[in-house]
């Protein structure tokens, strides 16, 4: 996967309430998850954020609890990829269920702003950050985490493994 958007930065311990309130889980449609995506966290990201825009959070990003109508809120809403330097691992994982590159790099994390353009290319293992010259390397997926995601998520993809046996 290779994308470039405007990052939206966001600090440390981003919990899954910000990410998408629990007001809204009364509800798994991927679309209406989308409309409230971030918006206790900053009102104005629903408003100007874009599809193709990338998240970059500090330490810890998906923290709380284990819903998974976080990821699916972030994915829903067009955000291709989120760039932090942690995240919790049971984010993690379900960001990885449903189909959501997400990307550990402390050092890109730290030095992108808000409004920097950001490029993140998992098949050359890097982020470019064009407004500082600078390169990130960043490790690879395993191959079958590299599977699922290009496949949209596991479900696809146990329905992909499916089709060929």
């Amino acid at each position: 996967m290779k994308v470039t958007g405007t990052a939206w930065r966001f600090g440390n311990d981003v919990d899954t309430d910000v990410i998408i309130p629990a007001r809204y889980l009364n509800t798994s449609d991927p679309c209406e998850l989308a409309r409230h995506c971030m918006e206790d966290l900053d009102p104005s990201f629903g408003r100007e954020a874009k599809p193709g825009d990338i998240i970059v959070a500090g330490t810890n990003f998906g923290c709380g609890s284990s819903r998974e109508h976080a990821p699916i809120a972030i994915k829903a809403f067009g955000i291709p990829c989120v760039i932090a330097a942690s995240f919790a691992r049971i984010f993690y994982r379900n960001a990885i269920n449903v189909g959501l590159t997400i990307v550990e790099s402390p050092e890109a994390a730290k030095a992108i702003s808000s409004g920097d353009e950001v490029t993140v290319d998992t098949a050359r293992g890097v982020i470019e950050h064009p407004r500082t010259g600078s390169t990130f390397i960043i490790p690879e997926y395993p191959s079958f985490m590299a599977d699922i995601i290009s496949c949209g998520g596991l479900v696809e993809y146990v329905r992909k493994r499916l089709q060929s046996v």
